[in-house]
């Protein structure tokens, strides 16, 4: 079994950064492929970024390329989400999802933390 928790959601003004968080318990982290979704209200949990096992393989939705990156420290547990020129846009309820295979579709994955929530203001 494996438990998510996300961290360092908050408000940021349009312009501004912040990175998110996820640390998992149990010692099949870095066999996991781990994603980022985000739900904003009165939409469906969408796709932001995933990312391979090994850490060597990222994917990114059109809308954060360029903007949001993915990463992982397996010594730690913990996949991160650095999101930069962030847009009133991208406030959203932020999902961390660990799965066997980085996909971009939320059935593939298995384990899910919380949330986080990102507030970007214009």
């Amino acid at each position: 079994q494996v438990q998510l928790v996300e961290s360092g959601g908050g408000d940021v003004q349009a312009g501004g950064s912040l990175r998110l968080s996820c640390t998992a318990s149990g010692r099949t982290f870095s066999y996991a492929a781990m994603a980022w979704f985000r739900q904003a209200p009165g939409k469906e949990r969408a796709f932001v970024a995933a990312v391979s096992w090994s850490g060597t393989t990222t994917y990114y939705a059109d809308s954060v390329k360029g903007r949001f990156t993915i990463s992982r420290d397996n010594g730690k547990n913990t996949v991160y989400l650095q999101m930069n020129s962030l847009k009133p846009e991208d406030t959203a309820v932020y999902y961390c999802a660990g799965g066997a295979a980085a996909r971009t579709i939320s059935n593939a994955y298995t384990y899910w933390g919380q949330g986080t929530q990102v507030t970007v203001s214009s």
